[in-house]
């Protein structure tokens, strides 16, 4: 039974028959099954062959344990099987039955992140955003670029994880599932003692029939299962019990820790090195285009060998950029064409497209001058093969340096984790509250209400209460303050937190939050969930960069619209086009300038960058910033006022200078000094 709050004194004790209210209870053990139980109000219910008539027809439905409906109160209970049934199944019964249900409240709400590939620029990110929110069963969608993450609310008795990922995929991008709701109290275990599948299955059979426990997922290859469940039912300790008893109490089985690879780092290093490759490769063959084209023409006689006509008026040097622009343009350069295809399919355009655009228009227009000069034995032409082969290597610089700044941010994320021990001792007590035994074990294998021992020096490794010994703990880390902080039994501040430091005396701790619970796992996911968050002048940004690409390419055929006419038509003067070029190709070469210079990068990237490292860097110095709002209205502040000694000081005065008059002596001062100490 639940206790009342404040709120519940002021509703009113017999509220209106039409309003409808909908709770979801947590999921609970009937055996070997786990049920939901869903309460909701019906509109519309008269007397009691209506209830019956409910009952009857939600108690045909495959799933559903048991169902009560009160004719007096219009309230239904139902019990259902949520492997079997979801409540949306349920509610449209009553609908269909001729009864009003209102929907689902928030609470019922589960909440995923993904990681997102494939974004290169604001309008991928507006993309997927908007394919998740047309998701069935999805509430809400933040995709942030810079972090390359997606935060989604969804309803999971509409939709799942594996829909959302592919919805992801079909808007063109890759997705991996970073963390869901029952990732929270996550164990993965390392199995030992196993000889065949039938074993696999003992033991996953027993651990879904564990309290507390709420899916289980076994690698069969690797003898490896992953354990969500319930802390406030089990724990991790718990869980490895489990397994052993599952052998029939011959220990048959075994089960270890292990802490899986973390993807992010690993694909966040194979990023940098793809992006370095790539660009070195570019390197490779644009160096020596742009010195071809641009360097040893202007440095006769070692430029001359260029002009040698290989066929007709085809250049060796026009043959040397054609045959080394074009790996650039099709091999190194497909990420844009791919990026290109998906935005277009989407009925979008993004980064990608501009630069395919303006490297394509480069490239077929040089192979065109090549090909005419190939077949003329009086036609002189200009290419820009160097124009498409150093703007894709400038690109892939920017993206180099772009991934090396993002993965500096993630390592001060990683340095916040680390301030927690990897060990604790947990100590065995009996009835009387006298230590039976003391063992060292993994923090992840901590469980809520463990007693632990802090000796002096060390780390605290989960948020506890004090109920033995007294000492002082340095939270500096946490709180700011540098003074230590006195702990002992029964004080209003006998709470400890995770990752702070004892410092003179032994304590014994009452474990209250692990794992994710801490307050240092929640400083980390405040700051994550800052980086992921839109300033409001990175809002209006993606605004803008909805229309820019369309604007962007109809600005640059108004620009070689406007440049060729007037040259054609002999309006601005011939001195104007240079040698060897005509009005077309002088118009062709400022529309291509402009769809190059205008990619918009920088628009959609600068600010989710420049949030992101700064809340990664701030994190790492003890500077918690929630998000772009707090430093975009950073400027507007004036005064700051501490609240406490220690935050500036160290709490300790010393003395910084002396000076002697004349009239005092030296024996004098030194009394005086002492005097004053």
């Amino acid at each position: 039974m639940e206790v009342n709050g404040k709120d519940d004194l002021k509703a009113p004790l017999l509220p209106s028959s039409d309003s409808v209210a909908v709770s979801i209870s947590r999921p609970t053990s009937n055996g070997d099954k786990k049920t939901k139980m869903i309460m909701f109000k019906i509109r519309g219910i008269k007397c009691a062959s209506c209830s019956n008539s409910i009952e009857s027809v939600l108690g045909n439905l495959s799933g559903v344990d048991s169902v009560m409906v009160s004719p007096l109160e219009g309230q239904a209970v139902v019990r259902y099987l949520p492997d079997l049934i979801s409540a949306k199944t349920i509610r449209e019964t009553v609908k269909d039955s001729g009864f009003e249900v209102d929907e689902f409240p928030e609470q019922d709400i589960a909440v995923c992140r993904l990681r997102i590939k494939g974004m290169a620029c604001t309008s991928c990110s507006e993309s997927t955003e908007r394919a998740l929110l047309m998701v069935e069963g999805v509430k809400k969608a933040v995709v942030g670029l810079a972090l390359e993450e997606a935060k989604v609310h969804f309803d999971p008795n509409i939709t799942n994880t594996d829909h959302i990922i592919e919805a992801v995929e079909d808007a063109g991008f890759g997705a991996d599932l970073i963390s869901s709701g029952s990732d929270m109290n996550k164990l993965h275990l390392k199995l030992e003692g196993i000889n065949s599948p039938d074993d696999l299955t003992v033991i996953k059979s027993s651990l879904e029939s564990w309290e507390g426990v709420n899916q289980v997922d076994m690698d069969v290859k690797d003898h490896k299962v992953t354990v969500s469940y319930e802390p406030d039912s089990t724990g991790p300790r718990s869980l490895i019990q489990c397994i052993r008893e599952a052998g029939g109490g011959r220990n048959l089985y075994h089960a270890s820790l292990y802490i899986p690879t973390r993807r992010r780092e690993t694909e966040k290093q194979l990023e940098i090195q793809m992006y370095k490759n790539q660009f070195l490769w570019s390197c490779l063959f644009s160096i020596p285009v742009f010195i071809f084209s641009m360097v040893l023409p202007m440095l006769p006689p070692y430029g001359n060998w260029l002009d040698y006509k290989a066929h007709n008026m085809l250049t060796l040097g026009m043959l040397l950029r054609w045959i080394l622009c074009t790996p650039v343009q099709f091999i190194i350069g497909r990420r844009f064409y791919v990026g290109s295809y998906h935005a277009l399919r989407r009925r979008s355009a993004n980064m990608d497209v501009l630069v395919a655009l303006g490297t394509n228009a480069a490239y077929f227009y040089s192979v065109y001058i090549s090909i005419k000069a190939l077949t003329s034995d009086t036609f002189e032409g200009e290419d820009f093969f160097e124009t498409s082969a150093m703007l894709i290597s400038f690109i892939l610089l920017g993206k180099y340096l772009e991934v090396v700044a993002k993965g500096k941010t993630s390592d001060a994320l990683a340095k916040l984790t680390d301030l927690a021990p990897d060990t604790a001792y947990l100590l065995t007590m009996d009835d009387d509250g006298n230590v039976i035994s003391e063992m060292e074990i993994s923090t992840q294998l901590l469980q809520r209400d463990d007693i632990i021992k802090i000796v002096p020096g060390a780390k605290v490794p989960i948020d506890g209460v004090v109920i033995n010994g007294q000492s002082h703990v340095n939270e500096s880390m946490i709180t700011g303050e540098a003074r230590p902080i006195a702990k002992r039994p029964g004080d209003k501040v006998q709470m400890v937190i995770g990752g702070t430091v004892n410092e003179n005396g032994c304590l014994m701790v009452r474990a209250t939050h692990v794992g994710p619970e801490t307050a240092l796992s929640q400083i980390v996911q405040l700051v994550e969930a800052a980086q992921l968050a839109r300033a409001p002048v990175q809002k209006l940004a993606d605004k803008i960069s909805r229309f820019f690409v369309p604007t962007v390419v109809l600005a640059a055929f108004i620009t070689w619209l406007g440049w060729f006419v007037p040259g054609d038509a002999g309006i601005y003067p011939k001195s104007w086009i240079p040698k060897d070029m005509d009005a077309f190709e002088l118009a062709l070469q400022f529309g291509i300038s402009v769809l190059v210079v205008a990619c918009p990068c920088a628009l959609g990237l600068a600010t989710p960058t420049a949030v992101m490292v700064a809340t990664g860097k701030g994190a790492s110095l003890g500077v918690l910033i929630k998000g772009g709002n707090a430093l975009e209205k950073a400027h507007k502040v004036n005064t700051v006022v501490f609240d406490k000694t220690g935050t500036l000081t160290v709490g300790k005065p010393a003395v910084v200078s002396a000076m002697l008059f004349p009239k005092f002596s030296m024996e004098e001062l030194c009394d005086v000094t002492i005097a004053a100490e």
